[in-house]
């Protein structure tokens, strides 16, 4: 009895990772148990094919699956879809820039889920004041941590959830108030050598850029799928920032572009292998 072909080559690894990364690619996201189930293999061997995939940079792996190239290079997705992308590797990064707060500080957040990841993780502070343009944020921060939250106006991005407009408040009279803070919490599109920070939206980037010009430290918050891509809208140069907040090191001509441009790349801690 003859076997069909493509009911081979699932039982070979090299063929099974082929036809893995072709399904991944037609599908844009899958869940690791979908892949074990499809290919009938164990969920660790999915796991380590993707992996050795993510390596070799035919898809992008999260938290508990893996999405398409041409899905991850898709900056405006909805906020529910970029919830759930690099979700683990964003809470890292959020963990990490809450370290850099300090109590009784001012924080701008800007909008985006990597920033709202690091709002979450505030609980431990003290008297914070917040200015965000960021609508998912107010709701997220621990009451335990903030004095004043605001929320700076403007039009409102449905497809972020986020205001853009003037980094400003203004007084009873009209007149704008003078605002400074602390420390930015910038979340960004893209991240390259050449390129500085960028994002796909101009009213945004203007506001970003207003953010950062407002604020005695900025940390530049960016997972690693981020990392030698360029979007439609410069930020800022890279040196703008003190801060890049990551999940893993950047390739070897990012960080050396990096090291020149004096910022400071944030990693987690290596998980120390079992002996």
């Amino acid at each position: 009895m003859a076997v069909d072909k493509d009911e081979r080559q699932r039982h070979l690894p090299a063929g099974r990772k082929a036809q893995l990364a072709a399904f991944v690619a037609d599908a844009g996201q899958v869940t690791v148990a979908e892949l074990a189930e499809r290919f009938k293999v164990s969920i660790d061997t999915v796991r380590r094919d993707l992996d050795q995939l993510a390596a070799d940079g035919a898809l992008v792996r999260t938290y508990g699956g893996a999405v398409s190239l041409s899905t991850a290079s898709r900056t405006d997705r909805a906020v529910d879809q970029r919830l759930a992308f690099m979700e683990q590797e964003k809470d890292k990064i959020g963990t990490l820039a809450a370290d850099l707060v300090q109590d009784a500080s001012t924080i701008m957040i800007n909008g985006g889920t990597t920033t709202l990841a690091a709002a979450r993780r505030l609980g431990q502070h003290r008297d914070l004041t917040i200015a965000t343009n960021n609508l998912l944020v107010p709701g997220a921060l621990p009451v335990t941590a903030v004095r004043d939250i605001y929320v700076f106006g403007g039009a409102v991005r449905q497809l972020t959830l986020a205001t853009v407009g003037p980094v400003s408040f203004r007084t009873a009279g009209g007149a704008d108030l003078d605002i400074t803070c602390d420390l930015a919490l910038i979340g960004v599109g893209a991240v390259a050598a050449d390129a500085g920070f960028t994002t796909s939206n101009i009213a945004e980037a203007a506001m970003m850029q207003e953010m950062i010009s407002r604020a005695a430290r900025v940390a530049i918050l960016a997972d690693s799928s981020k990392f030698d891509r360029r979007l439609f809208a410069q930020v800022s140069e890279l040196s703008a920032a003190d801060y890049l907040i990551t999940d893993a090191a950047p390739p070897p001509s990012l960080q050396e572009a990096l090291d020149a441009a004096g910022v400071e790349v944030i990693t987690p801690a290596p998980v120390p292998r079992p002996r």
